[in-house]
């Protein structure tokens, strides 16, 4: 799973680091850090929202009397999504980065995203660790949101560099 995605062309971003410093832009770069805020966004939200939407899957019960009300009443689906994070950083180097803040998430489900990732979530019955249940999810649903979105954020950034270059001269 990709755990994290970065827009960076180090080469570029680091020299203009340089000239922001120079020309002591603290608004020039506010503004940077802002614009490459908003090319992630629409990464942030279609992630959240293929989350949501996510078809979990599981076999049939077997026949008998067994079964009953889930434990939690948390929402897994909407839990891992929340904790999906934008990060820009305008210091050496340079970017922005969306992934899963594992800190936001409740204990047994820090690893949850990159399991969901690939498509077989096999988990305890209500906790009895004799007895294993599997659920399928779409794999790579992480992998082809951000493949999508990869081209539009990369052409906004090079967008950025070169308004931000502009104001520079």
């Amino acid at each position: 799973m990709v755990r994290q995605v970065q827009i960076t062309g180090t080469g570029q971003l680091v020299e203009l680091s340089r000239r922001l410093k120079a020309a002591g832009g603290a608004r020039l770069k506010a503004n940077f850090a802002r614009r490459i805020r908003k090319a992630a966004e629409p990464l942030h939200r279609d992630l959240q929202q293929t989350l949501r939407g996510l078809p979990i899957t599981s076999q049939p019960r077997k026949a008998g009397n067994r079964g009953g009300a889930s434990p939690t009443t948390r929402p897994l689906r909407a839990t891992i999504a929340q904790a999906i994070r934008i990060s820009v950083r305008t210091s050496s180097s340079f970017g922005a980065r969306v992934w899963v803040d594992k800190d936001a998430l409740p204990a047994d489900l820090r690893n949850m995203a990159s399991t969901i990732n690939t498509g077989r979530i096999r988990h305890p019955v209500f906790g009895n660790r004799r007895r294993w249940a599997q659920q399928n999810a779409t794999p790579l649903w992480w992998d082809k949101t951000v493949r999508t979105h990869t081209p539009r954020m990369t052409a906004e950034v090079a967008r950025v560099l070169t308004d931000v270059r502009d104001q520079l001269s």
